[in-house]
Parts: structure tokens; sequence; C-alpha cells
């Protein structure tokens, strides 16, 4: 069903490869363009019952025809094993990422973060519950924008393959992904053809 839109993306980013020799396009000095080996059916069933989890049938179609992790958006696609934490640099804390996502729309904490009446204890409870994994359950995170933001797909919930942002390291919240200045919710791959388009718009400049 997305062969055809794969292997449009994968024309893509050889191209993007061969245009890109200085690796000028954010990120691409880490994955270089390449992409980590694909998985086989037996890999994606095994992590889908690991987890508990039906990963989105486009997510799922990429991993198994193009690769698990390496060239993408940002600093580049996590390997779905790495996105199952909820912290981009410490595994230490897993995400419930078999639990139902909670948000339809953009959600953040209506907070005060300066408020000065706050007592320590006060502004460390309102802290765990901002930042409490039940935010983000039903979230598989799939790259790093850095700054602490990551971009993340949900694999539970009503907005099931749809690619969502979570950024409240920086008190942003949690929302859907307009990074590319879309209107309309992003699934992966049209995620993934759209920072190809970009880059290569970019370096055509």
């Amino acid at each position: 069903m997305h062969n055809e839109q794969i292997e449009r993306i994968l024309a893509k980013l050889r191209l993007l490869k061969q245009k890109d020799e200085a690796y000028s396009i954010f990120g691409a000095e880490d994955h270089r363009y390449e992409l980590d080996e694909a998985w086989t059916l037996d890999d994606a069933m095994r992590f889908e019952q690991k987890w508990n989890v039906k990963l989105p049938e486009a997510y799922r179609a990429f991993l198994l025809l193009a690769g698990s992790g390496g060239a993408g958006p940002y600093y580049g696609l996590e390997r779905p094993e790495e996105g199952v934490y909820t912290d981009l640099d410490y595994k230490n804390e897993l995400n419930d990422v078999s639990g139902c996502f909670p948000y339809t729309e953009a959600w953040n904490a209506e907070t005060d973060w300066d408020d000065e009446r706050l007592s320590e204890a006060e502004q460390e409870a309102l802290e765990n519950d901002y930042f409490s994994p039940d935010k983000s359950a039903g979230l598989l995170r799939i790259s790093n924008f850095g700054c602490g933001v990551s971009i993340n797909l949900v694999v539970n919930g009503p907005c099931y393959g749809q690619i969502w942002i979570d950024d409240r390291v920086n008190q942003g919240g949690i929302y859907p992904d307009h990074y590319f200045e879309n209107t309309e919710r992003l699934t992966f791959l049209d995620w993934y053809e759209t920072w190809l388009d970009r880059s290569l718009d970019e370096i055509s400049l």
C-alpha cells in the first residue's frame, strides 16, 4: 500500500545525499543520509509483542522497506527500541507506549511557572505532574529536534498515526507537528517526505 511512496522517498534521499556533499542540511553530519538496516517482519512482530503496540502501517512499512533509523529530520530517526524511553539522553525511565495518548488538540499546563508565591514543594509538585509519563502515554519518540524537544509518533489513542511534538522541557506543552508550516495533521511518510522536499529546496538555493 505504501510501497510507491517509500520508493519515491528513497529516490529523494539518494538525490539529497548526492547534492549535499558538504552535509550542510541540519543534522546531516550525524546521519550522513544513511539509513540503518531495515527490519524483518519478525523484528516488527517482536517489537509489537514486547511493547504491546500495533505500529501505524505507514511507519511499519518504512521500517521494513527502508530502514529502522538513521537519516531523517533534525538529528535523524531514532530506532524504535530507543524511542520507548521518556528521556532523550538517559535510558532510565520507560514511557508507557502501550497506554492511550490522551490528547486530540494541543495541550499545555495552565501554570505560572514564575509565580513567586509557590513554595518549593508546590513548584516541585507542579513540575512532577507536568512531566509525568502519563502525559506522553501512547507516544513513540522517533526523532530528536534538539534542546530537549522530541518528535513522536502516536501509536495508541484517537490520534493514532499522527506526528506530535513534546516540548514540555521548554514549557511549550505537547502539540501536533506544525514545524513544516503544514496545516494538516502529518502521518509518518508525509512528514518524512516533506523533510526531503524542503531539504532539496534548501540545497538548491
